[in-house]
């Protein structure tokens, strides 16, 4: 009797020695990354952007050592691949079908002195869906939940204009509108009349849901603007046109907003609340 019971022992100590050194190897091989990063893992710069534009919305950075992979993990629950491991995507492909990391893997070229844009280059219009419906609402009714009232140009305007308030996107705006305000009545003339901020829509063309879709994109006066879709010729390349101030460009930026005018594919009317670009090192401020 006694010999069963050291013989059960011997077994339960050698079972609990294993278990213990599973937890062990599983812990190494999976672990949680804060902000300051962990272990030998070190966030790539674009990511840290992106927790620092969105901190209030990303509960944690998991990399899985054993499959090199990085995800991100919403507040709602949501998790979200930064990494898929394909490097070799065409444009459709990123953007249709991105990861996190494709969505700033191109420039945004802050500040007056901008190149024509490349073919194909496009900053900001590479949006994963989920991270967005993750921020600001995941479908037509959670957004319309998060609206709230801006008041555009108070001095030359008041209107009232719905944009999204999670992640201070509609203090941002209201921010750029109160600017704008003190602008001269020759440039007032670009953004007193808004063609339209929030719109639960697909973009023209495609299963892709607009910035529209989630209360953080605004477009100003379509009289003085330009859309790549109105110019499409027979040529290779499309002219590039542009008659948006940039002065009216630069209030947009300093708060946040990227321009549609910066894109190969441009809309000069469309301005977008993405500080991620602002917070990255991709933000190239001439």
């Amino acid at each position: 009797m006694l010999k069963n019971v050291k013989v059960s022992s011997e077994v339960f100590r050698k079972y609990s020695i294993i278990l213990l050194a599973v937890i062990i190897l599983s812990s190494l091989l999976l672990y949680n990354v804060t902000c300051n990063g962990g272990n030998d893992f070190v966030i790539p710069d674009q990511l840290k952007s992106i927790k620092s534009a969105y901190k209030k919305y990303i509960k944690e950075v998991i990399f899985n050592k054993a499959a090199s992979q990085i995800k991100v993990i919403m507040r709602d629950g949501r998790d979200i691949l930064w990494d898929d491991g394909k490097s070799d995507k065409s444009f459709n492909e990123l953007l249709n079908m991105p990861d996190l990391e494709d969505q700033l893997s191109m420039a945004y070229p802050r500040g007056r002195n901008y190149p024509y844009p490349k073919v194909n280059h496009d900053p900001g219009r590479i949006r994963v869906q989920n991270f967005f419906k993750s921020v600001y609402g995941i479908d037509r009714e959670s957004v319309n939940k998060n609206l709230t009232e801006v008041i555009w140009l108070p001095k030359h305007s008041g209107k009232r204009l719905l944009f999204n308030y999670q992640n201070e996107a509609a203090d941002a705006l209201q921010k750029v509108s109160d600017e704008l305000d003190r602008l001269p009545e020759e440039l007032l003339k670009y953004v007193k009349d808004i063609a339209g901020t929030f719109k639960w829509r697909k973009i023209k063309g495609t299963d892709r849901l607009s910035a529209h879709s989630f209360g953080i994109a605004i477009d100003i006066n379509i009289k003085y603007s330009h859309y790549w879709r109105w110019n499409i010729k027979k040529e290779s390349t499309l002219p590039y046109h542009n008659k948006i101030p940039l002065k009216i460009v630069e209030i947009f930026e300093k708060h946040g907003f990227i321009w549609g005018g910066k894109w190969y594919h441009y809309d000069t009317m469309h301005f977008e609340f993405r500080p991620e670009f602002f917070h990255s090192p991709h933000s190239m401020k001439k």
